[in-house]
Order: C-alpha cells, then sequence, then structure tokens
C-alpha cells in the first residue's frame, strides 16, 4: 500500500523551505560590516569602468 500523504503539510514545508531560502539570501546581502559594503561598491565601479573603457567609438 502507498503511504499516506497529507499534502497541507507538504504545502506548508514547501513555503517555508522558500522562506528559509530567501532569508538566506537577505542575511547575505544586509547583514554585511561596512567595510564589506565598500569593498563590493569599489569592485561594482572597477568593472563598470573597465566595460566602459572597453566599448568602441561608432562614428
Amino acid at each position: 500500500m502507498a503511504e499516506i500523504i497529507n499534502l497541507r503539510s507538504v504545502r506548508k514545508a514547501k513555503v517555508k523551505a522558500e522562506k528559509a531560502g530567501e532569508a538566506q539570501v537577505n542575511r547575505a546581502k544586509f547583514g554585511r560590516t561596512k567595510a564589506e559594503k565598500l569593498r563590493d561598491k569599489i569592485a561594482a565601479e572597477r568593472a563598470a569602468r573597465a566595460i566602459d573603457g572597453a566599448k568602441r567609438e561608432d562614428t
């Protein structure tokens, strides 16, 4: 015989797992020190400058 499962509890477990994943992303995004945020900002600006500098002038 097949095992009987409660679909409501499965659905609730799925929602709980999704919220846990979202919480983990938010912890990584917002739970950082000021130095880490500054380092990431500088790296993003450096990458943007490198991309802009590599663009060709089409005239």
